[in-house]
């Protein structure tokens, strides 16, 4: 699979939010709601995670 700049760049961000947000719900509490949303640029299906308090 060739992988653009773009597409790694969203990768690497996906992954340290993936690692900061647990932390960060721990602290404010709330329901994590989790949604796969197809995105055309990288032109897979990726997660979106929300914080909903």
């Amino acid at each position: 699979m060739k992988i653009s700049r773009r597409g790694f760049l969203v990768s690497t961000g996906a992954a340290l939010a993936v690692r900061s947000v647990p932390q960060v719900a721990g602290k404010t509490g709330g329901r994590r709601i989790l949604t796969l949303v197809y995105d055309k640029a990288l032109g897979m299906m990726r997660a979106v995670e929300r914080v909903v308090p």
